[in-house]
């Protein structure tokens, strides 16, 4: 595990109710059997959370409390964090602020897209239009600033999704973007800049991951055509990995002995298929001499996801896709293991727990397989029923072109973004409600 990361959940009020960040970064592990195998609109449902305005953020959980954020208005005019509690859904407070940078609320620009992250005082909240807030475990505001006022305005037409990693003492930002582009370090006590460092401008939405690599805590960031590594602490850039294309969404995930995966897709119109076909591999770095030297362990061309990141459970990775392929590949070789079509289209990461894999279809169908290299179906799980569907009918007409209006249709129901874990309960996020399984509900 991430020394950084380690140290962190010393702090955690009970090491089984801990789910801090994206992609469960700093979770503390799950029992194999605390979740739900199946589950429907009437069995294993808990509750059901409404939430206001959008959101394409995952959920974060600390003890029984259970973060979460939003956007709403025309102009994604108002940020939302709330608090909810894990035991019944109920939401304990409400903070909500004006937005800095107000444009205009489409399918195509994020929505709340990033994912807070939360330790033993605070949860820190970052909004694609440059907000970002602290506030205590009670509500209470600790501090706020503005990145895209203090450092220049997001030019992205379709927004930032990047999600903020931490250590006990700092938060880390990555703003990659068409104009101006850095990796930023605060002061978790009071929001001050420890460091930044700027960075090509680019188009990607791709969050950084931290992996400890040969001891030395790594800020990994994998982002449209570079694998760039910097130093925790201080800032100062490790190495650069240039021999990639593709690389705008996947966060860079470990899975021990300093390796990690790095996750390519060929684009909505294939446009950065070439490099994205020598771009899903596992690569690690050796220091020697006093230099860093980054290398690719294995390359696998056939596995590509789109907007979900590469994960390894037991053994092996998996990739998955918006058109519901999933590769399973050995994760020490690269080898194939299968590749096999499930029923939806996947745009969330796989979770792993125990001998389960769990897909997160886009329309509410979760796709359990067995973990391991042979391919095995233990259950489909709907999370709503789609008679009772309420489809948004207005999503289209916001749209001011008529090959965007025809493309907002795969929007005008809920999206399954987004999980978070702990043992006994199961959170998954749509875009304006929040569910939770458990079993025997």
């Amino acid at each position: 595990m991430n020394l950084a990361i380690l140290l962190l959940l010393c702090a955690a009020p009970d090491a089984a109710a801990v789910w801090p960040g994206f992609l469960g970064a700093g979770a503390s592990p799950l029992a194999a059997d605390s979740l739900p195998l199946e589950w429907s609109p009437t069995r294993n449902l808990a509750w059901k959370a409404e939430l206001p305005g959008h959101g394409q953020s995952s959920p974060v959980i600390w003890g029984d409390a259970v973060f979460v954020t939003a956007v709403e208005g025309p102009l994604k005019d108002t940020c939302h964090v709330l608090c909810l509690a894990l035991s019944d859904g109920k939401v304990r407070w409400k903070h909500s602020f004006e937005s800095s940078d107000k444009v205009k609320d489409s399918v195509y620009v994020s929505r709340a897209a990033p994912t807070p992250v939360v330790d033993e005082r605070h949860v820190f909240a970052f909004f694609e239009s440059g907000d970002i807030v602290a506030l205590s475990h009670a509500g209470k505001p600790a501090w706020n600033r503005s990145l895209s006022q203090e450092f220049g305005k997001f030019q992205n037409k379709f927004g930032l999704a990047a999600s903020p990693v931490q250590t006990p003492d700092r938060l880390v930002v990555l703003v990659d973007d068409e104009g101006p582009s850095y990796l930023v370090a605060l002061q978790k006590d009071s929001g001050e800049t420890l460091w930044k460092q700027d960075r090509a401008s680019r188009v990607s939405w791709s969050s950084p991951g931290l992996v400890t690599i040969a001891g030395r805590p790594q800020v990994i960031c994998s982002s449209a055509g570079s694998v760039d590594s910097y130093d925790v602490a201080s800032g100062e850039r490790l190495w650069t990995f240039d021999d990639v294309g593709g690389n705008t969404a996947a966060t860079p995930l470990g899975f021990g002995d300093g390796r990690f995966l790095v996750g390519a897709s060929p684009g909505r119109e294939g446009q950065n298929a070439d490099g994205a076909r020598k771009s899903n591999l596992a690569m690690t770095a050796t220091f020697a001499d006093g230099k860093w030297t980054p290398s690719v362990a294995w390359r696998n061309e056939q596995a590509m996801p789109s907007f979900g990141s590469p994960v390894v459970h037991r053994g092996c990775a998996y990739w998955v896709n918006r058109t519901g392929v999933v590769h399973c590949l050995d994760a020490a070789t690269g080898k194939a293991h299968y590749t096999q079509r499930t029923k939806q289209s996947i745009w969330a990461t796989p979770l792993g727990v125990g001998d389960r894999v769990y897909l997160f279809g886009k329309d509410g169908q979760t796709t359990v397989l067995a973990a391991g290299p042979e391919f095995k179906v233990l259950a489909e799980n709907l999370l709503w029923d789609p008679a009772s569907l309420k489809v948004d009918e207005g999503a289209a007409s916001k749209e001011d072109s008529e090959e965007r209006r025809r493309a907002a249709a795969m929007f005008a129901g809920p999206v399954q973004y987004g999980v978070a874990a702990v043992n006994g309960h199961l959170l998954i996020r749509t875009g304006a409600a929040l569910y939770c399984v458990r079993k025997g509900e």
